[in-house]
């Protein structure tokens, strides 16, 4: 049995009420709308006679005897009204009864409306809008949260809830203008980079979301099954492989946009499903794809960016992992094995088992100890050959690849290689990692897709790569700490039923 509260109950009486008066309170027809808040408050002049037309989401009510003001919401922003019993009628309801029985008694803040008017301001110089007709556009039958804000400038009842917001983004939107912000800065950030690619001549793409083996990445996928083909199916974990593909079929540089999906663990900083920006461009390496990062990143955050404590001077500082390691722990780890990684561990107080491979220590060792201390954009590099199966030999330094991660505030933003196309190279490295991963016993299973290692086999030119995350990078440049904040519907537990 559903459980309504008392407003919940008044609300639908309302509802009843409007019916019984030959209101529909969701009316099919068209609603003209002639301009919009954001128009009206760009362009407003005195004494302007034509007659507007908006619709938007009733956000205050206070009646004054005959009188009353309001406040109206659209998609661009809010406005005060002025509604007057004398001036005011509706084509839902007779004149007489449009004040005190309509308006006073019928209409609820949250109700979609529309309106007509004209523009004045008034003694307090606040721009508004004189109505003098009103149409019920959508009733609302559930509250929205009241934010009060008393005359010391403290706010009370605010919608604030983490889990809450999360789950009921539609009212945080409403409510929390500075949510809506957020989402507008990133459609805004991500059509300036999608416009800074094209005027590379770089070309984007759509790869398979259902892929039948999961690879160019280690992680858990999420598993289903096409019923007419009868095999499993896999959400992509990444989308490195087919972006390489189209490389090795002629294309010069190729994107995506890739929403991806791993069954992994979540915090502020990962969420189930996620956007990554791949790019991969031939003829290029590593050190190409520093200098491009580097100049994208501060073209990007210099158009976006509001803080002052993060600096994009370039060059941004390039220094190799190992080096970073032994600045932070003391320990020169370069020629360590397994075991003398796991007492490294123990001493620095890290997570660590026998199962772990020498690449997740290192990784480790890295996240806990030195990731934190960049907060101005720096290049981790020439990370061990164990951590990176898809890269490149380093071609002067010994056991050591060519890759190299952009780390920004204390956060992963890039990942990038100069990719490996040798396929021998590439399928002996890929079986290494597979009986790394069942000898661990690793929920990260790795399966080779022999058909990726089939077109390797036709020649890739020698590219570079680089994977962005999406999602962090808008945390940076909206300043939020929570990949949940940035995400418009982030993956919650199911409401328990009440």
């Amino acid at each position: 049995m559903t459980y309504l509260s008392e407003q919940q109950i008044i609300r639908r009486k309302k509802l009843d009420q409007l019916k019984l008066l030959g209101i529909n309170p969701y009316p099919s027809e068209e609603y003209v709308v002639t301009t919009t808040i954001c128009n009206i408050q760009k362009n407003f002049t005195e004494n302007r006679t034509e007659t507007i037309s908006i619709a938007g989401r009733l956000m205050r009510l206070r009646i004054l005897g005959k009188a009353s003001f309001g406040e109206i919401k659209d998609h661009t922003g809010s406005m005060q009204i002025y509604l007057n019993q004398d001036h005011l009628s509706s084509d839902q309801i007779k004149k007489e009864d449009v004040y005190n029985i309509f308006l006073k008694k019928l209409i609820d803040i949250g109700d979609i409306i529309g309106i007509k008017g004209f523009l004045f301001k008034t003694k307090m110089n606040e721009m508004t809008i004189h109505v003098h007709k009103l149409t019920l556009l959508s009733k609302s039958i559930r509250p929205l949260p009241q934010v009060k804000v008393d005359k010391n400038k403290k706010i009370y009842d605010a919608f604030s809830n983490t889990e809450q917001r999360y789950r009921m983004r539609y009212v945080d939107l409403i409510v929390n203008n500075y949510v809506k912000e957020i989402f507008l800065k990133r459609t805004r950030i991500i059509k300036k980079i999608r416009n800074f690619l094209d005027d590379q001549e770089y070309l984007e793409v759509d790869t398979p979301i259902l892929q039948s083996i999961p690879g160019g990445a280690i992680a858990r996928p999420f598993e289903t099954f096409h019923n007419t083909l009868g095999i499993p199916l896999y959400l992509r974990i990444a989308n490195e492989l087919y972006l390489k593909r189209l490389i090795i079929g002629g294309f010069n540089g190729v994107y995506e946009f890739s929403k991806n999906f791993r069954n992994e663990g979540m915090d502020r900083l990962h969420n189930p499903e996620f956007t990554v920006l791949e790019l991969y461009v031939a003829y290029k390496d590593y050190y190409w794809m520093m200098d491009f990062t580097e100049k994208f990143m501060k073209w990007i955050c210099n158009k976006f960016q509001e803080n002052n404590h993060i600096s994009f001077q370039t060059p941004f500082p390039r220094i190799p992992i190992l080096d970073s390691i032994k600045k932070y722990t003391g320990f020169d780890i370069k020629k360590m094995e397994k075991e003398e990684l796991r007492k490294v561990c123990q001493k620095l107080h890290i997570e660590e088992n026998v199962k772990m491979s020498k690449a997740k220590l290192i990784e480790n060792i890295f996240e806990e100890k030195c990731k934190n201390h960049y907060t101005n954009p720096t290049f981790i590099i020439d990370y061990p050959l164990e951590m990176s199966p898809l890269t490149k030999k380093h071609r002067d330094k010994e056991n050591l690849s060519e890759r190299f991660e952009l780390i920004i505030n204390g956060q992963e933003i890039a990942n990038a290689y100069s990719e490996l196309n040798d396929p021998i190279d590439q399928l002996s490295r890929l079986r290494e990692q597979m009986k790394l991963s069942e000898r661990n016993m690793k929920d990260e299973s790795i399966s080779i897709d022999q058909d990726f290692i089939r077109a390797l086999e036709f020649g890739m030119p020698p590219s570079a790569g680089i994977g962005i995350g999406i999602d962090r990078l808008v945390m940076l440049l909206t300043e939020t700490k929570s990949i949940q904040e940035v995400l418009l519907f982030p993956q919650m537990r199911p409401e328990k039923k009440k």
